[in-house]
């Protein structure tokens, strides 16, 4: 149970990765400002959570059965609390998906769906109620700087999470009414075993239905590229989870959050040509004409991210 001044928070997707770091994070905060619901889909996957949590699990921390993809296990959760009381939602569940379109199912492609939108939506229509008739409460999506910029290969992924941006980016004008605060956080690459290990599944697919020049392009040029990408500017799980508490923490949240300032520029890049050429010839270069240079190209994005760059994302430090 949550002490009376105490926030209760929500997290989803708490097994492994930021859910887990988030978590935990809050769970052991200093001044114990939070109660911690940290829901996973599968309790068999609490082991490693647990280990962090360490004393904190049984009193900070307690563990919840949910499926954002259900609406049964979303309600019973939510039910099980008491007055069905949440203060801070932590929209954090989500799958990847990556690779060429013609060999992706249209199954796959609506489950990134069901899972990264409609697990989200889902998770707001339960807590949102209750939130407006308190007039208070912050909802934190986990999006991803693929909802404001997508990337090649990626396809089916970042349309998802543009749909959650578009989504999120209506409601909240909706909410500020009622008192209550959305909040989208934007990572970049993040060093996850999830990510490593798509990268190394997909690798060795064979990738039916696409023509060779596609699979080479893929497999050859844009893997190579991503793996460069995730090891020169990758976030740690912790480093976003930090980025989160920050968030949580303002008396004033922003609605964009970007964790990476790495993506500064590229996004100033796309919104300085409303034709949409620039962005796009400056991807298609960077990708096909000069993928042997990627990794100089991201040191020297890096080195762009100056202070007043910075100041525009949430810094996990």
């Amino acid at each position: 149970m949550a002490g009376s001044t105490q926030k209760v928070v929500l997290i989803t997707g708490c097994s492994s990765g930021i859910g887990l770091q988030t978590a935990v994070m809050l769970a052991k905060d200093k001044k114990k400002r939070y109660h911690v619901i940290a829901t996973m889909r599968d309790l068999k996957r609490k082991d490693k959570l647990l280990e962090a949590a360490g004393d904190a699990y049984g009193k900070t921390l307690a563990l919840q059965t949910l499926d954002v993809c259900s609406d049964e296990s979303v309600r019973q959760c939510i039910n099980s609390l008491k007055d069905q009381h949440i203060d801070v939602l932590i929209n954090n569940a989500g799958i990847g998906l990556v690779g060429p379109v013609e060999c992706i199912s249209m199954e796959e492609m609506k489950k990134v769906f069901e899972t990264n939108f409609f697990g989200m939506v889902r998770m707001i229509k339960h807590v949102m109620p209750d939130m407006k008739r308190r007039r208070g409460g912050h909802i934190i999506v986990v999006s991803s700087v693929m909802g404001l910029q997508a990337v090649v290969f990626n396809d089916v992924y970042a349309a998802s999470k543009f749909a959650m941006e578009g989504f999120c980016e209506s409601l909240a004008v909706q909410l500020r009414k009622f008192n209550v605060t959305l909040s989208m956080i934007e990572p970049g690459p993040v060093h996850t075993g999830f990510e490593v290990k798509m990268v190394e599944d997909v690798s060795q697919k064979e990738f039916p239905g696409t023509d060779h020049d596609t699979v080479h392009y893929f497999k050859n040029v844009y893997l190579p590229s991503s793996i460069d990408i995730f090891e020169t500017l990758g976030q740690t799980p912790g480093d976003i989870a930090r980025c989160i508490k920050k968030v949580m923490e303002k008396r004033h949240p922003h609605f964009h959050n970007l964790t990476n300032p790495m993506y500064t520029p590229i996004l100033a890049l796309k919104y300085a040509d409303d034709t949409g050429d620039l962005s796009l010839h400056a991807f298609y270069h960077m990708l096909f004409d000069f993928g042997t240079l990627m990794r100089i190209t991201t040191s020297m994005m890096k080195c762009l991210t100056c202070g007043c760059l910075r100041s525009r994302t949430i810094s996990p430090d």
